[in-house]
């Protein structure tokens, strides 16, 4: 119904539809994809996005909506709802609900007519991060299902006015619907994203993700005019003489629209294809079919732009101050005129920068008046219950410059965004209530709450946000205006200390410890569960930084006080005895421990938070302990119960690093790696990651993709090394991973400064501590090797600190944690393992042949016994074939190649089982140096010798001279090559010096050189 000027077809986005037709078909294949479409106001991203949908088949479902331009708080979620609404009017309320599944408390908190749908009303649903987690897994669930019955495009337009919390779902979403048959498909207005816009973030952020594909419009060519200009004035109405542009009209409409499509159009649709008379400014354009229009159209149209792009006929007549029989005149001119489209039941602008010209042309007075009509509207629909609208009423009261109706309506606004997890949206309404408290008469009474409760609940939906800074800002304001002896006092101080523990700094302890001082002579039920759940809260801090006895302390304290008959906190006592619990096992009291788990298990049946916790710790401490597949159990149950609270991306994530890590230990590297790349798919916060980080670091290094796990070392340490100087945790679990790569790489004075953890003061935690210990002894077996092979000894970092002392320093600290149930199987590598270092302090001594052999014999011995332990139930799956190997390598150094050769060629089978890539690399790197074949030439029948051919032995050199070379003699001038002496070369290659020496000998002679050097030299120019 309109007569304005508009293409039939495209023009000169064929291309561009190709690519989202294709991107559909992979979506349809069940590889979800996001699109992002970009471009200037009036490039025709709309427009596409139009032609796209309509050309779709009835088999693939649309569910589309559009951001709201409420300023600069946007209505939580707007764009989210209208395309929820959709899916509810095609398939059903009761349908709808059912395909959500566990998030249905969620999605009705969302859509409040939904409740009437729910059997049984309406399920509690979760606080804090857990409801916003819920509503975003609710919602990715709910895709994935509809999307199996259809391939689904999910449309959101506008992004430039999107809200907080609709954008920071639909990241989750990206990232989440990893198994459906979804087309997320965005569009933004380049210009209205400037710098600190949300969406500029969101746009860098998505970038990295291969699933999105970003694309940005062009103008149109002036060729693309021509042919526009030509379909506009074929498909003009017949009422309407429109002569062919010339190529002087042409010219002249490229230079005025600069080739975007909608400037073409309505400098077309205005005065045809006469050069006279065409709109000379932007504004002038923009206005021009308004003008034309009587007074009653236009008055229309001001009232509606003060409205939104979109409106309803419904709020339209309840805003309008005509009858209705001149509204519909007056739409029916603007419809025809082609300012106005009708979609349903709604009036919408022809395009967004009508509407923003004719707001900015409304007088001051009648913008507040109309501003008024809307919110008195909206109150009146609100009334019915069945919408939330009090953000538009806000926004409408504050339009008509009326702050005693603003404020209410603000806080209720407040409210109903926190109802619906949005808690971005709440704290910029919480801020803004907050502005509007001194100029309002007894904000009190209308927010029903005094001003330091309001600001305690927006720095929580600040926190909530992921608004840490801000919100430890306007607690540290809270605390300045809170009176000394109030009661908020200790609550904003715990709050404060529970913030910086989200931005992992240190001084929680100290804020919790005035909290306590606070709350000393208060008496009354209320102040003690606030005192119990402030002790929780230290007792937890304390357990992270080590000060386990007085967390044990601490927690006991919160568990008697939780427990009173007269104080309501069952969490605070279930919590309490888990902290005690884990505390009391790294002493060694494991059975103990066990027990109080159980006991916290017990106590927190009916609330969820306390029963993850129980989850965490427990799977956390039977890992630890040695009982791996017991440990995956209890993390999978509760990694199942927090995606059914909704809290996947927080502790559901935790609970996912406490299964893959004993996943790992048991050898199931695919079902760690669904795990692990799930986890970090939902953008958990920076602790969370580092855990999944570190386990990926861990895999990868261990099957052998050493390269990749150090590239990606180097781009995860910034994020790992905030959390772990604040999490000791952390620092173990960092500085192990980080000690085993820089081993790898060949630095071992940076290997052994990562191994720092391990000498911190409080003592250890044993189930960190123990392997951690082992990797430290790797370094300085390797480091001790390194130097008897070298002529500069390998310096400590300080006076008595050579690798002897070192190894002293390491039994030490392993003693002081030697009661876990691991200690045996840990003390048998350690002994292995240092057996290098005592051998190399005992040959510096005597220098004997028998001290020598009597070292060598003893190394043999030591791996045997680590073999042996390796096959214990709770050693990891890849120390089995590092023990063969270790093994096979002492008994080279031994001078025994037969049991070598086995020995290797053991330590490669098993790696090859068992999928530890790294231990089947080193094996055939000795093999290959001391002339043993394993792998896949170990059925050799050849006494243990082969001949190692190195690259340039599949097929005759181009010089005779280096063919003479023996494959051994070639290893030779390779390390000849590198500088080494004759003794450096027999080390390497499991030979004596003498023997060395020979096959220099042999080398110059073959290749005619007087020197080392010249010989190196001719090699490298002979190749």
């Amino acid at each position: 119904m309109t007569t304005s000027m508009s293409s039939p077809a495209m023009v000169g986005r064929q291309a561009d539809l190709a690519w989202l037709e294709g991107l559909l078909e992979e979506a349809r294949n069940g590889a979800p994809r996001t699109v992002v479409l970009g471009g200037e106001a009036g490039i025709g991203k709309t427009r596409l996005l139009r032609e796209f949908t309509a050309g779709l088949g009835a088999d693939v479902r649309v569910l589309a909506g559009q951001s709201v331009d409420l300023g600069e708080v946007a209505a939580p979620y707007a764009p989210v709802k209208a395309a929820l609404r959709s899916l509810v009017a095609e398939i059903g309320p009761e349908s709808m609900l059912e395909a959500v599944g566990p998030g249905r408390a969620a999605v009705v908190a969302l859509l409040p007519e939904l409740a009437a749908s729910e059997a049984g009303g309406t399920p509690p649903q979760p606080s804090g991060a857990a409801a916003a987690g819920q509503l975003h897994e609710a919602i990715a669930v709910l895709l994935e299902n509809v999307s199996r019955d259809r391939p689904t495009v999910f449309a959101i337009e506008d992004l430039h006015w999107i809200d907080v919390a609709s954008l920071a779902l639909l990241r989750f979403l990206m990232r989440a619907l990893t198994s459906s048959r979804v087309l997320i498909l965005l569009t933004y207005r380049t210009e209205d994203i400037g710098r600190g816009h949300p969406v500029r973030g969101f746009l860098s952020e998505i970038e990295r993700d291969r699933w999105v594909e970003r694309r940005e419009l062009s103008r149109l060519t002036r060729a693309q005019v021509r042919k526009l200009a030509r379909l506009l004035v074929a498909g003009a109405p017949a009422d309407r003489a429109v002569e062919v542009p010339t190529d002087q009209i042409v010219d002249s409409i490229y230079r005025r629209s600069e080739g975007v499509p909608f400037f073409i159009e309505e400098l077309i649709g205005i005065d045809g294809c006469r050069e006279a008379g065409m709109p000379d400014t932007l504004r002038d354009l923009l206005l021009a079919r308004y003008e034309r229009l009587s007074e009653g159209a236009q008055h229309l149209l001001r009232v509606i732009s003060t409205g939104g792009v979109r409106i309803s006929h419904g709020l339209l007549e309840a805003v309008y101050p005509g009858s209705s029989d001149e509204l519909d005149a007056a739409a029916r001119e603007a419809v025809i005129a082609g300012v106005l489209t009708v979609d349903g039941d709604d009036y919408a602008f022809r395009h967004a920068l009508v509407r923003e010209a004719i707001l900015a042309d409304l007088l001051p007075g009648e913008r507040g008046r109309f501003h008024a009509r809307y919110a008195e509207a909206y109150e009146a629909l609100s009334a019915t219950g069945t919408r939330r609208l009090a953000a538009e009423i806000s926004f409408h009261w504050l339009g008509a410059h009326d702050a005693e109706r603003a404020f209410p309506a603000t806080i209720q606004a407040m409210r109903e965004a926190r109802a619906s997890a949005a808690y971005a949206t709440a704290a910029q309404l919480g801020e803004r209530a907050l502005g509007l408290w001194e100029v309002v008469h007894e904000p009190e009474r209308a927010a029903g709450m005094d001003k330091i409760e309001l600001m305690g609940r927006t720095s929580w939906y600040l926190r909530n946000a992921g608004e840490a800074e801000r919100a430890l800002a306007l607690l540290k304001a809270a605390l300045v205006e809170c009176p000394d002896g109030d009661l908020q006092v200790p609550r904003l101080l715990r709050d404060q200390a529970l913030t910086l523990s989200s931005l992992a700094r240190h001084g929680s302890v100290e804020l919790l410890e005035q909290a306590l001082e606070r709350l000393d002579g208060r008496d009354d039920p209320v102040a003690r569960e606030l005192r119990a759940a402030v002790l929780v809260s230290l007792a937890g801090r304390l357990m992270l930084t080590g000060e386990r006895r007085l967390a044990i302390e601490v927690s006991r304290r919160a568990f008697d006080l939780a427990v009173q008959p007269d104080v309501d906190a069952i969490r605070s006592a279930s919590i309490a005895k888990n902290i005690e619990s884990v505390s009391r096992s790294v002493d060694g009291e494991i059975d103990e421990a066990i027990a109080g788990l159980e006991q916290a298990r017990e106590l927190s049946e009916g609330d969820g938070a306390a029963m993850l916790r129980y989850w965490v710790n427990a799977s956390d401490l039977h890992y630890l302990a040695g009982s791996h597949e017991h440990a995956v159990r209890l993390a999978e149950e509760g990694l199942a119960r927090a995606r059914a609270q909704g809290l996947e991306r927080s502790t559901g994530v935790l609970l996912a690093s406490n299964a893959v890590d004993p996943l790992i230990a048991l050898g199931q590297w695919e079902r760690a790696d669904e795990l692990i790349e799930r986890g970090l798919a939902l953008d958990p916060a920076a602790p969370f990651t580092v855990y999944l980080l570190r386990a990926r670091l861990r895999s990868q290094l261990w099957r052998g993709r050493v390269e990749e796990a150090l590239a990606g070392f180097r781009v995860a340490r910034p994020i790992m090394t905030p959390v772990a100087e604040y999490e000791r945790q952390a620092r173990f679990s960092v500085g192990r991973v980080a000690a085993e790569l820089a081993l790898e790489a060949g630095d071992l004075a940076g290997a052994w400064a990562e191994c720092a953890p391990l000498f911190d003061e409080p003592p250890l935690e044993p189930g960190h501590a123990l392997p951690f210990a082992w990797v430290a002894a790797r370094v300085l077996s390797t480091t001790a090797r390194a130097q008897r092979s070298s002529p500069d000894p390998i310096e400590g970092d300080g006076e008595g600190d050579g690798v002897v002392d070192r190894a002293r320093r390491l039994l030490e600290a392993f003693e002081a944690v030697a009661h876990w149930p691991t200690t045996r199987l840990w003390r048998a590598f350690l002994d292995a393992e240092l057996a290098d270092v005592w051998a190399a302090a005992g040959q510096a001594a005597s220098g004997t042949a028998a001290a020598a052999a009597e070292a060598s014999a003893s190394r043999v011995a030591l791996w045997r016994a680590a073999r042996a332990e390796a096959d214990d139930s709770r050693a990891p799956i890849f120390l089995a074939p590092y023990a063969a190997f270790r093994l096979g390598e002492a008994e080279l150094a031994a001078g025994d190649r037969l049991a070598a050769r086995a020995g290797l060629q053991a330590a490669f089978d098993l790696a090859e089982t068992t999928g530890v890539g790294l231990v089947r690399l080193h094996a055939e790197r000795v093999a290959r140096a001391a002339g043993l074949a394993v792998g896949a030439a170990g059925d050799r029948s050849d006494g243990g010798v082969a001949a190692v051919r190195d690259d340039a032995g599949a097929e005759a050199s181009a010089d005779p001279a280096l063919d003479e070379l023996t494959a051994r003699e070639r290893q030779v001038l390779d390390l000849i090559a590198e500088g080494l002496s004759n003794r450096q070369i027999g080390d390497r290659l499991f030979i004596s010096g003498k023997t060395a020496s020979v096959h220099v000998s042999a080398i110059l002679r073959k290749l005619g050189a007087s020197t080392r050097t010249e010989a190196a030299v001719r090699a490298g120019a002979l190749r």
